[in-house]
């Protein structure tokens, strides 16, 4: 694919694993690789192993570019959560293999995943973002209203919470929790389990079951989006 995302084909899955050596950073060019793989699985009608690098799945947008005025920052954010749409409206299943740490974006796109599997240890899962002083973007809102517990969303929202992998199985960041050593054969499994559904009606039930999030979720897309550009002055 690149040198941020790799991309291997195995029969009717499509494993798409990040890597930038570091905190998988949401850049760019990371998002426009991952769009990149979902183009070719989409393709070939594959189901997808999304997953990261040991230890961490991603730590979210490059905040050296979201927190300094960077005129690339409002790309970036409307990227990741137009990504983060298209994860929630892919025609076929979507299994998220999360390595480790997902915070921030790279929680919000373990959300938009169709199962997501975690693992055992201490690594942070949550949403960051009231803590080091950024307003939640109303996209971000919407997609964790649509997939977090009730209990939880305010604590998530709010009050950035952050959560062990178990607490954020309870929360609904996962629908499982297994050891890292584990990971990869139970997502291997998980997703041939979810090759063997039709597509098509797949695909259909999908988008009506999740129609008022995603009209929701675009209609925030472009409200963040005019909201930093503004910021920006028009950047």
């Amino acid at each position: 694919m690149g040198t941020l995302v790799t991309y291997q084909q195995d029969d009717s899955l499509a494993f798409v694993s990040m890597d930038d050596g570091k905190v998988n950073a949401l850049s760019l060019a990371m998002l426009s690789e991952l769009n990149g793989a979902l183009d070719r699985a989409e393709e070939g009608s594959s189901v997808v192993v999304m997953t990261g690098r040991p230890g961490v799945f991603s730590a979210g947008f490059d905040l050296n570019v979201l927190t300094t005025g960077h005129p690339d920052a409002p790309d970036m954010l409307k990227a990741g959560f137009s990504l983060a749409e298209r994860m929630l409206s892919f025609p076929t299943p979507i299994v998220i293999a999360c390595t480790g740490h997902a915070l921030a974006m790279g929680a919000f796109l373990l959300l938009s995943g169709d199962f997501r599997i975690g693992v055992a240890g201490r690594h942070r899962i949550g949403a960051n973002e009231v803590a080091i002083g950024l307003t939640m973007p109303e996209t971000a809102i919407e997609i964790c209203r649509q997939r977090l517990a009730p209990p939880f969303f305010s604590r998530a929202v709010n009050n950035a919470e952050i959560f062990p992998p178990d607490e954020a199985m309870a929360a609904g960041f996962f629908d499982s929790v297994v050891d890292a050593s584990d990971l990869e054969g139970v997502a291997r499994s998980t997703a041939t389990g979810l090759a063997s559904l039709n597509m098509a009606a797949h695909a259909a039930t999908k988008l009506r079951s999740r129609l008022p999030a995603l009209a929701a979720i675009r209609a925030a897309i472009d409200i963040d989006d005019a909201a930093v550009r503004s910021l920006l002055g028009g950047a």
